[in-house]
């Protein structure tokens, strides 16, 4: 069985994540085809928008917890070639269909998307709190939400597909039965559009999204190592065992009182 399945409507690529046994968690062999599939897509000129959509009740849980115990290392392995749909090289739209769970590295799955329709029902996490030692603390930004939702987004509160609609985070809520028809209703509005109109366009919304600022970046990237390493495999290990973790938190229990700050010359 292929982990990801595609079909073509015109000039609309369907991508559909194919692990439902995992809810299309990402393993390798998941993100090697997926940066295949969009470097293609990117290249072929008899194709011009994409939707992106999963198999069964999840559109993609995130991380494979199962492959990185067995790696023995956190965050799951990249592919070995470049993904332009995560990079930000793909200049084409690509349109998300949520059919169910997107947690984690799922969640930035649709966050990375130019436009979304979501099935009633459909749940977002962003995991990175419950897995690592920092948060998500740029997904709020970068999804121009308010702080206090940005925070509760940041701090692995779940949100159902009804609340981000009425954030605005999503475009569309539908029945499930009607989910490819509107994401291919969606994808055929835009390839009315004059294609440079289409590419310009897309190219000029993506760059007016708001991003934290290089300080900002730099105090993450110390948070990120500010604390007990350990935990990170904790989480994953406690999460396949189905128990609570047991967190240690701090090698020193004094680090927690050191924290680093915005370092703005």
């Amino acid at each position: 069985m292929a982990v990801v399945e595609t079909e073509i409507h015109g000039q609309t690529l369907v991508v559909r994540l194919n692990r439902p046994e995992r809810l299309n968690a990402l393993n390798q062999e998941l993100r090697t085809r997926l940066a295949e599939i969009w470097t293609g897509f990117r290249t072929d000129p008899a194709l011009e928008v994409a939707i992106l959509t999963g198999t069964g009740r999840g559109f993609c849980a995130g991380e494979d917890m199962k492959e990185s115990l067995a790696d023995g290392a956190p965050g799951g392995r990249a592919p070995d070639l470049p993904d332009p749909f995560r990079d930000g090289t793909l200049e084409k739209p690509v349109i998300a269909a949520v059919n169910g769970f997107a947690m984690g590295g799922g969640f930035m799955l649709v966050e990375a998307t130019d436009l979304r329709v979501a099935v009633h029902g459909a749940v977002f996490e962003v995991s990175e709190a419950k897995r690592w030692l920092l948060g998500g603390y740029n997904h709020g930004t970068v999804a121009n939400l308010p702080f206090p939702i940005g925070m509760e987004m940041a701090l692995g509160f779940r949100f159902t597909a009804e609340r981000f609609y009425e954030l605005g985070f999503l475009n569309r809520l539908v029945a499930p039965e009607v989910l490819l028809p509107t994401a291919l209703d969606v994808a055929n509005h835009l390839l009315s559009l004059p294609p440079a109109s289409r590419v310009n366009t897309v190219h000029m919304m993506r760059r007016m999204r708001p991003r934290p600022t290089p300080a900002q970046e730099r105090l993450a990237e110390k948070l990120h190592l500010h604390g007990a390493l350990s935990d990170r495999m904790e989480s994953r290990a406690a999460f396949a065992e189905k128990r609570a973790p047991r967190w240690k938190g701090w090698d020193n229990a004094e680090d927690r009182y050191r924290l680093p700050d915005l370092d703005i010359p």
